[in-house]
């Protein structure tokens, strides 16, 4: 599926691609309706409804990923409500070897995520998988998301990659479209990026884990 020999940067999602979407779907359709309601004396299923139509209304903007965003609107303190469940944080399986395998073929290994920077934060302490990459990017850092072409712009303006020659690997269609737009040339999706609930991906090639695209090891011959 992966011509290696072609590719010299790999882009990599964090939020159900190298970490499992559980946590984060976890925590928006159950934790945060919960402790909202608990916080501001409301009926659960009210909060879960007006949770619901405010985060919707938003998807795809960089405030729907941002949380001063949503810590101001909501009037509740969302980093602390994360780090309450980071216990659910979890490596997707074959993640880290398939990060050792890259850098040892000499690709660049960049992180670029929408997540907001304090969720990056938790995330990296928890999981580790910071050690393993050249560089890791936050959306807001560069104060578009993916799903805007002003992000590549300036990420490729940041990382001067060659869009020919680089694999961009997310679990969101949408973003890989407009990476595709943008003329980055690899895509791949990932058919289940929660761990606990099946999909299956149109659209774009895609891929149940790592193991199934690991570079090989290089051995020098006899």
């Amino acid at each position: 599926m992966i011509n290696w020999n072609a590719i010299d940067t790999v882009l990599l999602d964090m939020d159900g691609t190298l970490l499992d979407l559980h946590f984060d779907n976890y925590f928006w359709l159950t934790h945060l309706p919960d402790r909202y309601a608990a916080i501001h004396q409301l009926d659960a299923e009210v909060a879960k409804n007006r949770l619901h139509e405010q985060i919707r209304a938003l998807e795809g903007t960089l405030n729907w990923y941002c949380l001063d965003y949503w810590s101001d609107t909501l009037q509740v303190d969302i980093p602390a409500l994360k780090a309450e469940i980071s216990d659910k944080i979890q490596i997707r399986p074959h993640v880290e070897l398939f990060l050792d395998r890259l850098r040892a073929a000499g690709k660049a290994c960049v992180l670029i995520t929408n997540a907001h920077p304090d969720s990056l934060s938790l995330k990296l302490k928890v999981t580790g998988i910071g050690a393993r990459l050249d560089k890791v990017i936050s959306s807001h850092e560069l104060k578009y998301p993916k799903e805007a072409q002003p992000f590549w712009q300036a990420l490729q303006q940041k990382l001067h990659f060659d869009p020919a020659r680089t694999l961009f690997i997310d679990d969101t269609v949408r973003i890989l479209a407009a990476a595709q737009t943008f003329g980055i040339a690899h895509l791949l999706c990932i058919h289940q990026p929660d761990s606990q609930q099946p999909r299956t991906i149109e659209g774009f090639p895609a891929i149940d884990h790592f193991d199934e695209i690991m570079p090989a090891i290089y051995q020098r011959p006899d």
